[in-house]
This record gives structure tokens, C-alpha cells and sequence, in this order.
């Protein structure tokens, strides 16, 4: 939006709120890290120099010939033939965690779930994964998911609101029929059943959950567009002769975007949730995927190993809470009868 008098004075709102604003920044920090967890936490050095040549084994596979090895695979730098190797030439970069969400470490001084020791600093799971470094990956897939999700439901519910809204009529009353029929299907055993004949990916199951998360803004901005539709402005603009998609692009959805925006954060936070949730009930990603719904299936399941439920629970309430409060600062910036 153009820095109007109007939304700079939304602007000032929103910073006045220190619980909101301050909110916003935490999640903005606790994403930019997890957008950085191949280089926090990971089984591949960030950098290599061997005999005067770099490597970058975080963005690219090598051989173990590349370093000196016997064997023409992937090369294990946790392998201390391998680290001999590299460091009689050179030398290697590694990130502060070096386990990745999927790294198994068979060194551990007692049977997983092991405690947090200074080489896994939140402990391991059951299967000797890291803990930390699975939770850095599970929140960057989690919001990733949930930002495209939202993005994906608001498109088409802005969309179809628009529609019924602006035309009414015969298209509004099936619109409303269509939607009180969808909105009735039993979203969890459909997932259960679809789960059940195709195994779920990150794309297809954004596809299950677009199908029927998208009803959420409908009603709402088929409402603003309804109440908007006769204003002056509007049916001047029709008198003039301007196409109807030019009169809701231009005239219509701008105002029925300032209540839109106010939900965005919770369909954020329900996004995270809805695919926690699936993956707790073991219906979500495919096994192994960095998930904090997984996680959590395994606190549960660990009951003597607390590090693994206590780590994840925190980071997803977090998570949720610092959601709701941006969420709670939006809606006031947004708000027309809150003034200086």
C-alpha cells in the first residue's frame, strides 16, 4: 500500500503497540534463523579448502575421490578418514550444529533418547536424531507451509467473496449454497482417506488443504464487497464506463482489504496448527520430514525423555503466541474507530 496519510497513521498504530510490534520483530528474527538452518545445523561443512581449492559441500555433493578417498560416493566429512584427509590440506568450516534434521549419531554415550550434552545441545530423539537441529528445520517448514497456505486461501477466497459479492443475484445465492455444502465435508477423513491411497507430499497436501481452507475469507469480504457496491464512488465509476474488473480491483477490494489483512495472521497461526496436527496423528508429511507435529507424537511417546516434548512445545507455543499478538496489533492499527 502507498504511504498515504491513512496508513501512515495505521503505521503509528501498530508500532504503538510494544506487545504487537515487538512481536513482530521476535518472528521475524526466529524465521530468519530457521531460513538459515542449513548453515546452523547440518552433517556438511559450510566451506572447504583442500590443496588450494574451495569447496562448498553445503550447496553441492562431492566424492570422496575429490578429497584423496578410495571410493567414488558421497563423502562422509564425519568420517575420520575422511576429516584426516581434508585437514593434512586444508581445512573445513563447519556450522555450530554439525547434525542435520536427518542425521543419526551412533556416538552417543547412552541409548536414545539421549540427554542434552554439549554435542546435542537439546538431546536426541528416539532414533538419535538431534533435537535442535530437527526443531530449526521443522519451524522453517512449518512457516514456509503456512505463509503459502495462507497466500494460496486468501487468493481464492478474496476471489470468490469478490465475485458474490459484486454480482449478487443468482451467483450469490449458489455461491452461498456451494459453500454451506463444502464448508459441511468432514475435511479431517477426507484427509485420512486421500492419505491412505497417495502418500502425502508437501505440494499435494497444500492442494488437500487449499480445497477447503479457502472458505475462511469468503463471508467477509462478500460482506465489505456487498456494503461497497452502491457507494457513489463505485456507481459513478460504472457510469463512466469502466469494466467491472477494473471497478472491484480498483474500488472495491482495496477497502474490503483492510478487514482481510486483519485475519492474516491467524490463518497463519491455524495454517502452523492444522499441519502439526496432521503430522501428530501421522497423517501430515512424509516420514523423516523435519516436523514439529512429529516431534510432539515423539514427546508423547517419550514421556521419560522431557527435552524432546518440553523443546518442541515451547518453540510451537511460542511460535503461536508471538502469531496472536501480531495478529491482536493489526487489527487495532486497522481499526477506524481507534484514533490519536
Amino acid at each position: 500500500m502507498a504511504m498515504t496519510p491513512i496508513n501512515q497513521e495505521r503505521l503509528r498504530r501498530f508500532r504503538a503497540n510494544r506487545r504487537g510490534y515487538i512481536s513482530l520483530w521476535l518472528f521475524s528474527i526466529l524465521f530468519g534463523i530457521s531460513l538459515f538452518s542449513d548453515f546452523i545445523a547440518n552433517e556438511s561443512p559450510i566451506m572447504v579448502r583442500y590443496q588450494g581449492e574451495m569447496f562448498f559441500p553445503v550447496f553441492k555433493s562431492y566424492s570422496e575421490l575429490d578429497f584423496g578417498g578410495d571410493f567414488d560416493v558421497t563423502a562422509d566429512y564425519r568420517d575420520p578418514f575422511i576429516a584426516d584427509l581434508i585437514e593434512a590440506e586444508g581445512w573445513m568450516l563447519w556450522p555450530p550444529i554439525r547434525f542435520n534434521y536427518r542425521t543419526i549419531n551412533y556416538d552417543l554415550p547412552r541409548p536414545a533418547p539421549a540427554p542434552p550434552s554439549a554435542e546435542n545441545w537439546l538431546g536426541t530423539d528416539d532414533q538419535g536424531r538431534d533435537v535442535l537441529a530437527r526443531l530449526l528445520y521443522g519451524t522453517r517448514i512449518s512457516i514456509l507451509f503456512g505463509f503459502t497456505l495462507t497466500v494460496l486461501t486468501s487468493i481464492v477466497g478474496i476471489a470468490v467473496g469478490a465475485l458474490m459479492g459484486f454480482y449478487g443475484g443468482k451467483i450469490d445465492l449458489f455461491g452461498q449454497r456451494v459453500l454451506e455444502i463444502w464448508s459441511s465435508l468432514p475435511t479431517l477423513f477426507i484427509l485420512i482417506i486421500i492419505a491412505s491411497i497417495v502418500q502425502p507430499t508437501f505440494w499435494i497436501l497444500m492442494g488437500i488443504l487449499l480445497l477447503f481452507g479457502w472458505m475462511g475469507l469468503v463471508g467477509l469480504v462478500r460482506a465489505e464487497t456487498l456494503r461497497v457496491r452502491n457507494f457513489e464512488y463505485v456507481l459513478a465509476a460504472r457510469a463512466m464506463g469502466l469494466s467491472d474488473r477494473r471497478i472491484v480491483f480498483r474500488h472495491i477490494l482495496p477497502n474490503a482489504l483492510v478487514a482481510t489483512i486483519t485475519f492474516l495472521p491467524f490463518i497463519l497461526s491455524g495454517s502452523v496448527t492444522t499441519l502439526s496436527g496432521l503430522d501428530f496423528l501421522g497423517f501430515g508429511l512424509p516420514p523423516g520430514s523435519p516436523s514439529l507435529g512429529e516431534m510432539i507424537n515423539q514427546g508423547k511417546n517419550n514421556i521419560r525423555a522431557p527435552w524432546v516434548g518440553v523443546s518442541v512445545f515451547v518453540t510451537l507455543g511460542v511460535m503461536l503466541i508471538l502469531l496472536t499478538f501480531i495478529g491482536e496489533a493489526v487489527r487495532d492499527a486497522l481499526d477506524p474507530r481507534r484514533t490519536r
